[in-house]
């Protein structure tokens, strides 16, 4: 079998640290690597061409994820006038049935946090966790400096709205939280 091109070696690392973005926000950082690879298509064997540990995955992933983040949050800044519009705009649609529903595609706070939590601290990907968090709070509480009260609003209503979905108690709890999160009308 033939040599990768450099060119094809990036695309097949940006494809693995992609797959395992969304992976792990959906599942959790115990996803198999077999399995990881195997949903981004490409051989097991050759993850250890790209990457030196699964840490070292965890590590770009979750980097990965919150640029994400951070990039919706420059999308959804520029698409509204007002800091206070963006943000409501933004909480709204956090706080939806579709983001619910949309795990491996939505916010890493929420889809990473109890991996996080069992995680060693000297990770980068804990440090780039709670970076990502610390950015997050301040650009909720960019007008009042009450970010961390709107983001734990936001990362708990989300997590509970998950673990209850199907019952009617789940949109009960996104809707309670947008109302709490309502900025003045």
């Amino acid at each position: 079998m033939g040599r990768v091109s450099q060119a094809q070696a990036r695309e097949n690392r940006q494809r693995i640290v992609d797959t395992a973005s969304r992976l792990f926000r959906e599942q959790g950082t115990h996803v198999s690597v077999a399995d990881l690879m195997k949903a981004a298509g490409l051989t097991h064997g050759g993850f250890y061409k790209q990457f030196a540990s699964k840490e070292a995955l965890i590590d770009e992933a979750t980097t990965h994820a919150f640029g994400e983040l951070a990039e919706r949050r420059t999308v959804e800044r520029g698409l509204r006038t007002g800091q206070g519009a963006a943000r409501q705009a933004f909480i709204d649609a956090y706080l939806s049935v579709e983001h619910r529903d949309n795990a491996a595609d939505g916010c890493p706070v929420a889809g990473l946090a109890v991996d996080m939590a069992r995680g060693s601290g000297d990770r980068g990907a804990h440090r780039v966790y709670a970076e990502g968090v610390s950015d997050f709070a301040e650009w909720l509480g960019a007008d009042d400096g009450d970010g961390i009260s709107r983001l734990c609003t936001m990362i708990g209503a989300l997590v509970l709205a998950r673990a209850t979905k199907g019952s009617p108690l789940s949109e009960e709890i996104l809707a309670s939280a947008r109302a709490a999160l309502t900025v003045g009308e």
